[in-house]
Formats: structure tokens, sequence, C-alpha cells
């Protein structure tokens, strides 16, 4: 049943926002021919149609990467956090010799977007940065540099903030909208919006408020902060932590290579009170798998996603733990897939979906049929409009918008790029 029954099978969640977000803003992409040879040693690529239990199709690309493959695994993003590009378009900039997509994000067409398309929902770090805070125990797949082994892990983040005086803070963001945490699962006295009582756990595509927060922005985030209202303040920093500066209200340029800590409510009254001109901040921010164990390193990328697929070869399915909906499982979608064999071989599988020939899969099939093709360990990424694989520069699948019924390549927020 093995290998036949989970080639045939596949995974659940929809698009960008997950599986209650609308489709995104697209660029039209008509579907390039499946590249050809040029692969680096170990990156193999492969296509292929299977037929699911109640006979229908779907189209499935699976790259894999060996580990000691004549490439490494890394986290892309736009040209700033704050704006989302195609999968193809961040490729191009590293030079990827193959890229899919990574973790959501804050969708335009969602619900409660922030105006912020590039803004990354849950864990995301690249080159060993930390560049957006976990929904806290949701899982990640966590890749290094070459010789790295890849995992997939439940990610929590502890940030803080440690004044000159000794006074110690907790930090409740990073590169994000100040007061607003978008699939819930954030630090502080966060509460979800539609009931104003506290909820500390992940909840997808659910936004939950804080009115009180420090948020550090980084020059990853692009040339600015958001302008803020009267009562807000901002510290900002060079890159050794000193102070060079405090504004209020908060809003204004990022400084290159320091970062800002801009603050709100009660964060805003402790950046006045202890963040002052000259003085230092020194900035704390760690990642840690279930057990405890750090995960950032140099070189480490981190994707936020979920949920998981697969735990040490066999299929273990628990949207509700990172607070998904439990109809989730059985919806169909194009789907993206990550999977670690226990050799260390990373997976990567996009699946079609939106036609009559390619309806897509569930997360149960897509949990079967990443075990099937021998992953130990898998999770779900981002999936519907925003499924994309780019080999050499071309597409190899056929991402397909909901609303235009089209193929069209997406703007997302990160890539997990292959990358020689």
């Amino acid at each position: 049943m093995a290998a036949a029954l989970a080639l045939s099978l596949i995974a659940a969640c929809t698009a960008s926002g997950g599986d209650d977000a609308k489709p995104a803003p697209t660029s039209p992409a008509p579907h390039s021919a499946a590249p050809a040879g040029g692969l680096p040693r170990g990156v193999i690529l492969r296509h292929s149609t299977h037929t699911w239990a109640d006979g229908r199709t779907a189209r499935v690309h699976v790259l894999t990467v060996a580990p000691d493959a004549a490439a490494h695994v890394t986290g892309v993003h736009g040209a700033h956090l704050a704006t989302a590009e195609t999968v193809r378009e961040m490729a191009d900039r590293v030079d990827a010799v193959a890229a899919v997509n990574g973790g959501y994000f804050d969708i335009p067409t969602g619900a409660d977007h922030g105006g912020y398309p590039g803004d990354p929902l849950g864990v995301y770090a690249t080159g060993g940065t930390l560049l957006s805070e976990a929904a806290a125990g949701r899982t990640a797949l966590v890749v290094g540099p070459g010789g790295t082994a890849p995992r997939i892990a439940r990610v929590w983040t502890t940030l803080s903030l440690t004044a000159d005086d000794g006074t110690l803070r907790e930090l409740d963001g990073i590169d994000r909208v100040p007061g607003r945490i978008l699939g819930c699962g954030g630090a502080g006295g966060d509460v979800l919006r539609s009931t104003g009582r506290a909820h500390p756990a992940p909840l997808h595509n659910r936004l939950c408020v804080d009115s009180s927060e420090i948020v550090r922005f980084t020059p990853q985030w692009g040339a600015a902060s958001r302008p803020g209202a009267p009562g807000t303040a901002e510290a900002v920093l060079d890159a050794s932590g000193r102070v060079t500066g405090m504004r209020s209200p908060a809003g204004g340029p990022i400084p290159r290579g320091g970062s800002t800590l801009y603050g709100i409510g009660e964060g805003a009254r402790w950046l006045t009170a202890h963040a002052r001109p000259g003085g230092s901040v020194t900035v704390e921010t760690r990642a840690q798998d279930a057990a405890g164990r750090s995960l950032l390193a140099p070189g480490v990328s981190l994707f936020g996603a979920g949920p998981g697929l697969v735990e040490n070869g066999t299929v273990a399915l628990d949207p509700a733990r990172e607070g998904m909906s439990a109809r989730s499982l059985d919806e169909r979608a194009p789907r993206t897939l990550a999977g670690i064999r226990a050799d260390g071989t990373l997976l990567l599988v996009v699946v079609d979906g939106r036609t009559s020939a390619s309806v897509g899969a569930t997360l149960r099939e897509a949990a079967t049929l990443v075990a099937g093709l021998g992953a130990r360990s898998a999770l779900n990424l981002d999936g519907g409009g925003s499924s994309t694989l780019v080999v050499s520069g071309r597409l190899a699948n056929r991402p397909m918008d909901e609303k235009a019924k089209r193929s069209v390549e997406r703007r997302v927020a990160t890539a997990i790029a292959v990358v020689r």
C-alpha cells in the first residue's frame, strides 16, 4: 500500500493566508516548458500524474536535494519584507537553480490584511537572522548550510530587550505592524480581536491584537517603519545597540546596519524611560524546538507553516494543535509540501490543482503521499494560488489562481531556494 497509495494522495490548506484566505493579486504567467537538465549533482526533479482513490488525478512535481548535493538550501524573500514578489523573481535574485514558495503571509485579499503583503506569518529566518517571530508551537522547516541536515520541528521564539540600566522587557515581534498579530500565538497580552479574550495559542488566519507592544524593525523590512499615532515612540539603534536617536510619534528611516524599536502603549513608555539617546539596548532573539534546543545558527533558515503531516515515517495530522480548522483535512487545493528522508534528503513537493486534469490534494492525501515518498517527517507549506516551483529560471508546475481561473504567478513573502 506504500508507494502506490502514497503516490495517490496529497494535502490541504489554502493559499497564502491559509484555509480561509481569498485569492491574491497575481501576475499572468503562461506555463513554461518543463526545465531540462542543468541541475547540480544531487538535485533531481521528477514529474508524475497520480490517481486518487476517487479516480481524480493530479500532477505532482518532486524536487529532491541529497545531503551531499552540490548545492545548499536557504530562505529568500522580496527586495524588502514589506513587499511580496513571485518565486521566480526571488530565485533570480539569488541565482537559485530551483525554488518553491515558503510559508504563509499577510495576503492582500485577507479580511485582516495589515497593508504589507510581504509580511511572513509565523517564524521566518534566513542566514541565521530571525526576521519574524514564531506563532507559538507551529511547525517549521529548518534548513542550514551545506552538510547541515534539514529538520522539521515545532518552533517557539523568545525575544527580549535589556536596557543599560539593567531593566528587562519582552520584545513582542520583529518586522511587522505593532499591535497586530495575524495568526495569533504571540507574546505578552495578545487578545483575539473578535472576542477581546486572551489567546496565546496560534489561530490560523485570525487576528489577535495587543495595545502595548515593542516591535523591532530591521533594514530587511524596508527603508522606513510606518508612521505612528500620537503617543507612540521609536528608538533608533546602531549595529552595537547604541541608541542614536528617539522619535515620537514613531515612524521613520531604519538605519543600515542598525534597527529601530517601535513602541505603542506601555511599550512606548518603556522606550522613553529606558532607551535614551547615548545609552544602549541589548536585543536577544532565540528560536527553539519543543525540547528547548536552539535552532538559530549561522546560515540557518526557518520557514513556519503547517500543519505537520508526517512524524517518524507515519501520517500524523493534528491541525487543531496549530490553530487550523478540521475541515482543512479534506479540502482539495494546490499544495506545496516539504519532507525529509531518513538519510537527510530534502523533498520539495508541489501538487497542481484547480483544473479537471489536476485537482490538487487534501491534507490527508498529502501526508500519505510524502510518507510514501520516503519522508520520515513532513509538513504542509503555503498552498493554493501560492504553490509554485521554479527550476532553472522557468516554471516547472502550473500555478493556478482560483478567481482568475488561469495560470498565474502569485506574489508571495518567502521562498525556499536551492543555490549552488
